[in-house]
């Protein structure tokens, strides 16, 4: 599965729109690792429990876009976005969400 940003996949044309497709994941930090996370907030610089939390977040919610395209019968998701946001005070939430299509390789030239 093509997972990209872009509108346009070079050596690609795009056949079939199937519509919007999205992976959605919620996710909360640990006891433990909202008290590391605090502790070290307080001489500054990266939180490695949060940073860790977010990375390992969006590669979920990309996991969950590609099978929602796939049950769509799509080839490729196209104009890849990702949104987040907090609910509450320990949870994060990411969306991976785009345009489900079927695609053909161009013919060489």
């Amino acid at each position: 599965m093509i997972v990209a940003t872009t509108e346009n996949l070079p050596g690609y044309t795009v056949t079939e729109t199937l519509g919007q497709v999205f992976g959605v994941v919620v996710r909360s930090r640990g006891l433990g690792g909202n008290i590391a996370a605090t502790i070290r907030s307080l001489g500054g610089g990266e939180i490695k429990e949060y940073t860790s939390l977010v990375e390992d977040t969006r590669r979920h919610a990309i996991d969950r876009l590609v099978q929602n395209a796939t049950l769509m019968g799509a080839d490729a998701v196209v104009m890849m976005r990702f949104d987040s946001g907090e609910i509450g005070q320990t949870m994060s939430e990411v969306v991976a969400y785009g345009t489900a299509v079927k695609i053909a390789a161009e013919e060489a030239r």
